[in-house]
């Protein structure tokens, strides 16, 4: 290890509680990797999310996840039962001496507990609660269901995503997949939590924060909503790239190998890249007209920009396998790179340079797993996933009895009596 791997992570000595489903859970995480101690409440038989496929051998088993490992790492677990008194009484004693909670209950659960930021913040005025909810704590819609999918729907992103009409007529929009609207909504809540802790620095005291899934949906349909509001255009779905008032080139070709290559041509075609495409090209012997004179003027360039795409660039791009594409047309400066499947990464060079790829340890099982690692390296403190997914009630006795005080005896009454 590096100095830096083996000093404490920037968010070391913060206590966070964290009372999360699948829509929160990657927040809990994001916070976790940087040191924070994260204490994942869940209540008796794990989390809902422990039975998210795929599993470990296909063995479907709370314990064997791979979604939940990746989405708890570096977490403490407990259980524990709101719907008890002992639960609640418990939960308290842990809210006193904690920074952070994170939750994701449907709206004013919590307050019917009596364990609303209101109640809390009188026994601990440093306390941050953070809200995250499909569409936030108020507003008309603040009671409805939602899923990933419905998000991607509602929130604006379903619409820029599909084919457009030249390669599929009437095409229905296409949802990406992949948990997006939690991740956004995760992005939001984390930064609005390190906000609030910023400025606790300043005021000494917590806050309440109420995070909308479905408004973090509507910041991240990029251009789309300032398109219509400033300009009255309405972007499109484009194939395999971004959505757009207007027709835009096509960016996808196949390869050789039947591996698509992504490459960013429109809006570049002038006559500098087009001399640059064409020696390219040339140094295939694939440059076809290119180096005619006649591509020195731009609209020349512009009445023949479907050869020059259509025919020329396909073809090349054809003829080749789609790694040695991506890397001669990086090396001369294109915007261009192959359309890897995701489990192609795990042997990416550049990652494996960069030590993306982390071992994590599962004793339990006698075995090390990899796991995707952080987005950015730090050289003043670390990044580190410091364990994999807490197993269902792992940290019971070493929080309930080493941290709170409660005897061996104690904790096997509220087992039994399912308050944990």
């Amino acid at each position: 290890m590096t100095d830096a791997q083996t000093l404490p992570g920037p968010l070391a000595g913060l206590r966070i509680l964290e009372l999360a489903d699948e829509t929160g859970q990657f927040c809990g995480k994001l916070l976790g990797d940087l040191g924070a101690d994260v204490v994942k409440i869940e209540p008796p038989g794990g989390e809902g999310s422990r039975r998210v496929g795929p599993f470990l051998d296909d063995i479907p088993h709370p314990e064997r996840s791979l979604s939940f490992w990746y989405y708890n790492t570096s977490k403490r677990g407990i259980t524990l039962n709101l719907a008890t008194a002992d639960g609640r009484a418990l939960f308290e004693r842990l809210a006193a001496a904690s920074d952070v909670i994170l939750e994701t209950f449907r709206p004013g659960f919590l307050a019917s507990l009596a364990l609303d930021h209101e109640t809390l913040c009188k026994q601990n005025p440093r306390l941050i609660m953070c809200s995250l909810t499909p569409f936030g704590q108020t507003g008309p819609w603040r009671d409805y269901l939602s899923s990933d999918l419905l998000h991607m729907a509602a929130g604006g992103e379903m619409a820029s995503s599909g084919y457009d009409e030249a390669d599929v007529p009437s095409a229905p929009p296409i949802a990406p997949g992949g948990g997006n609207a939690w991740h956004m909504g995760c992005h939001f809540a984390y930064m609005a939590i390190m906000a609030a802790l910023v400025h606790r620095t300043v005021s000494g005291l917590g806050q309440y924060i109420d995070v909308s899934i479905h408004d973090a949906c509507a910041l991240t349909t990029e251009a789309a909503i300032a398109n219509y509001v400033y300009r009255g255009e309405v972007v499109r779905r484009q194939t395999g790239r971004h959505h757009a008032a207007g027709a835009t080139p096509r960016t996808q070709f196949r390869a050789k190998d039947g591996t698509y290559v992504c490459a960013l041509i429109g809006g570049r075609l002038n006559p500098r890249f087009v001399g640059e495409l064409a020696d390219l090209l040339d140094s295939y012997g694939m440059a076809g007209d290119l180096k005619d004179p006649k591509y020195q003027d731009q609209a020349f360039i512009t009445e023949n920009t479907s050869h020059i795409i259509d025919d020329l660039i396909a073809n090349f791009i054809a003829s080749l396998p789609a790694e040695e594409v991506y890397h001669a047309a990086q090396e001369r400066g294109f915007t261009w790179g192959a359309v890897r499947a995701p489990e192609a990464l795990v042997g990416d060079a550049h990652l494996h340079d960069r030590g993306f790829w982390k071992q994590v340890e599962h004793k339990e099982l006698g075995r090390s797993f990899v796991y995707p690692g952080e987005p950015a390296i730090y050289n003043g403190s670390s990044w580190r996933i410091s364990a994999r997914a807490p197993l269902i009630g792992e940290h019971n006795t070493e929080i309930f009895c080493d941290e709170l005080g409660l005897s061996r005896g104690e904790l096997l009454v509220l087992a039994e009596n399912r308050a944990i």
